[in-house]
């Protein structure tokens, strides 16, 4: 995805909060669809649990249509790092799968991801989600004015390499708002105080993309599906924040997913 460099989109107040408002939606949608993942469970009725709720809450899907994007949310299982296509697969005992939602409500979008045991997974498998994890709230920790997105991709980078994995370098966080890509990218790798300054009133997505194995990845003839290309699992997790005169405020929310583990 190219942005143009000239293009930051600077939000009020009002408009963060109307973006947030898109954002915990997206939130509950996550909620809804978690308490169906299971094993036995086909995709394509994660997706339709999506949309349904999407739709009764006087909102859109962001990804249905987008660019042909022909379903309403990503699911992307094991192997597939971002970008699956939720059909007849089902889930099975073991699997990790990542489930990435957006929700465009009053000209704005929220956008963000999960990544989900299904079952009982392996030790490996459930390392990688919570380092993941861990480091999306590392780089969230360098989102602040001043600094630049070379400073979160490097707080990122740095902690999950440390175990060996792999940090994916063909897909990026982004801007979101009125429109759901928008400038500047936020690579999940980098260098400190390199890459575009972060400015007060900038709406960002953070979105470690992290593998197994190596960071090479390949997108299936479907143009969709990005997948290691070694095989092994890889975890995604993604926040949107804001960046206030006041401080980072994370406009998302993972209570209502983690709730439902209590």
């Amino acid at each position: 995805m190219k942005f143009k460099k000239d293009k930051y989109k600077i939000y009020t107040p009002e408009e963060i909060q109307r973006i947030k408002e898109s954002s915990l939606i997206v939130g509950k949608t996550l909620a809804e669809v978690a308490k169906r993942i299971a094993p036995g469970v086909p995709l394509m009725l994660l997706d339709r649990v999506a949309e349904e709720f999407i739709r009764a809450h006087n909102a859109e899907p962001s990804f249905k249509g987008y660019r042909g994007f022909p379903k309403a949310i990503c699911v992307s299982v094991n192997d597939v790092v971002v970008h699956g296509i939720p059909g007849t697969q089902i889930l099975q005992d073991g699997d990790i799968v990542s489930v990435d939602i957006g929700v465009y409500k009053n000209g704005f979008h929220g956008d963000f991801a999960y990544t989900f045991p299904v079952g009982n997974v392996s030790i490996e498998k459930q390392l990688l989600m919570e380092r993941t994890k861990k480091a999306l709230y590392l780089g969230i920790e360098q989102a602040k004015i001043g600094n630049t997105t070379g400073d979160i991709g490097y707080a990122i980078q740095r902690y999950v390499e440390s175990f060996g994995y792999g940090v994916v370098r063909d897909l990026c966080g982004h801007g979101c708002g009125r429109n759901l890509h928008e400038y500047p990218e936020v690579p999940n790798f980098g260098k400190p105080k390199q890459g575009p300054l972060l400015k007060a009133g900038m709406v960002i997505c953070i979105e470690p993309m992290i593998n197994r194995g190596t960071y090479k990845v390949k997108t299936e003839p479907d143009g969709w599906t990005v997948r290691t290309i070694d095989r092994k699992p890889a975890a995604h997790f993604e926040h949107q924040i804001a960046l206030t005169e006041y401080g980072t405020e994370i406009l998302s929310s993972y209570e209502g997913i983690e709730g439902l583990k209590n």
